[in-house]
């Protein structure tokens, strides 16, 4: 397994850096399905004769799994590079597929938890991280935009994935002309198996192409004289365990569980909830069943945008500057939602839309903030320990969400005041997540890596 290890990896002279995004995004296009288990949830429910709770915790699972694997396993994805994680995230993501599609099969629940949520969840969280170091190191001058064309397609997967796992659930299953269907279990199987051998076939592409660039490589023209004068950007390197010692680390953690917080509450409702803001006094929405799919769709694309668009943006405005954009002004389209989201659809959609992409934006910018306070040493590493903050995000944000809807009423009895409690509180997390991102300054020198030239008392003249 010698051609895994990272020295086989270095790039040769005159490699296009350009060629490394695209085997970034190999991999996040590919575990970015994860968004896209609500195509055949119900037909799980059905299958198992299941409730909606017991099949969404395959969902939670996989997440907390996602944030706790690139938690522990981050300093073994920067220590043995990216093409040995690459292949390790896809054998697990692939083999949670196939682990998830015996359970079905055999019609045994745990193995599914086992299967996407444990084993396929490693995967997510080891495919996550595993190309982020390696592009900043490509893209030093542009670490926001290179950050965001890779995790741009975990917000995508779910646009790819969705229609095409559609497509195949109505393939297998030869019911799937009649009235108010609703895919068997053995057609989700067969979505699983395919998934697997497709998924792990695109994932190898994006493993074996991936290359590093050599030591003291620089893109041309590249000075970075101009990076070391800019605020909060350090020069310096802090290891993942000093990281976690720093109130940087934290004041950013507090940030994205905000950020992520409040945006999965409207990601997890966000189909019923544009129907119950247009709930007329009898009942019946004004926007149809079809409509609020196809705004989950447009969801969707604000989310994908948003890791690419805002994240770029930050190289120019700063990495702590857009972040009060994102809990800033998220804190008032928030308020503004909640409070006049239901005077017309065009508004409800716009200042969706933009939040959305805020919430996508926060996970894209995240590793170039964590690059600028920490440096390139173990970015990659200190990364996997913030996605903890997802983890308990992706708890948090529904909990609290639901926990409001259910006070207020039953389902389909809901309305835009129901929600007003709950979207109040996102505005109080908000609050509290930008004055977080507020008291971020440098990290203090006793937390920085030696470098091998210090204690020279002089230097050589070659070097003058």
């Amino acid at each position: 397994m010698g051609w895994l290890d990272r020295e086989r990896t270095v790039a040769p002279p005159g490699f296009n850096r350009w060629l490394v995004p695209p085997a970034a995004l190999a991999v996040h296009l590919c575990i970015g399905q994860a968004y896209a288990t609500s195509v055949y949830k119900t037909a799980l429910v059905k299958h198992f004769g299941a409730s909606l709770t017991e099949i969404g915790v395959i969902f939670s699972i996989a997440i907390v799994m996602l944030g706790l694997s690139a938690a522990i396993m981050g300093t073994w994805v920067d220590r043995n590079g990216p093409r040995k994680a690459m292949f390790t995230s896809a054998m697990f993501w692939a083999g949670g597929f196939l682990i998830g599609s015996l359970g079905i099969f055999t019609q045994q629940l745990w193995l599914v938890y086992l299967g996407y949520g444990v084993v396929g969840g490693i995967g997510l969280g080891i495919g996550y991280i595993s190309p982020v170091s390696t592009l900043i190191k490509w893209f030093p001058d542009r670490p926001g935009l290179a950050t965001g064309m890779a995790i741009m397609g975990f917000g995508g997967g779910a646009l790819i994935a969705s229609p095409v796992s559609t497509a195949l659930l109505k393939m297998y299953d030869p019911n799937s002309g009649a009235k108010d269907w609703v895919a068997s279990g053995d057609a989700v199987g067969r979505l699983f198996l395919t998934l697997a051998v497709v998924y792990l076939a695109y994932m190898l592409f994006g493993a074996f192409t991936i290359k590093v660039p050599a030591d003291g490589w620089r893109p041309a023209g590249f000075d970075p004289a101009k990076v070391k004068a800019a605020k909060l950007v350090t020069t310096e390197n802090v290891s993942a365990k000093n990281a976690v010692k720093t109130r940087q680390f934290w004041l950013v953690w507090i940030a994205l569980f905000c950020n992520v917080t409040a945006g999965i509450g409207i990601l997890e409702q966000a189909a019923p909830m544009i129907q119950d803001f247009f709930r007329q006094s009898d009942g019946v929405s004004l926007v149809s069943a079809a409509v609020a799919a196809g705004f989950v769709g447009l969801l969707s694309i604000g989310n994908m945008a948003g890791r690419f668009a805002w994240s770029a943006t930050s190289d120019v405005t700063g990495r702590k500057r857009i972040y009060m954009v994102y809990l800033g002004v998220g804190a008032v389209l928030y308020t503004v939602l909640a409070l006049a989201g239901s005077t017309t659809t065009v508004l409800y959609v716009a200042l969706a839309f933009v939040i959305i992409s805020f919430y996508g934006g926060g996970f894209a910018t995240v590793p170039a903030y964590l690059r600028d306070l920490f440096g390139t040493y173990q970015v990659g590493a200190i990364h996997g320990r913030l996605l903890t903050a997802w983890s308990a995000a992706g708890v948090a944000g529904p909990l609290i969400v639901n926990a409001f809807l259910d006070a207020q009423g039953k389902p389909g009895q809901l309305n835009a005041v129901s929600y007003q409690p709950a979207l109040l509180t996102m505005v109080v997390l908000l609050v509290i997540g930008f004055l977080a991102n507020l008291m971020v300054k440098p990290v203090d020198a006793r937390f920085h890596e030696p470098r091998p030239d210090r204690g020279r008392t002089h230097e050589p003249a070659m070097e003058a």
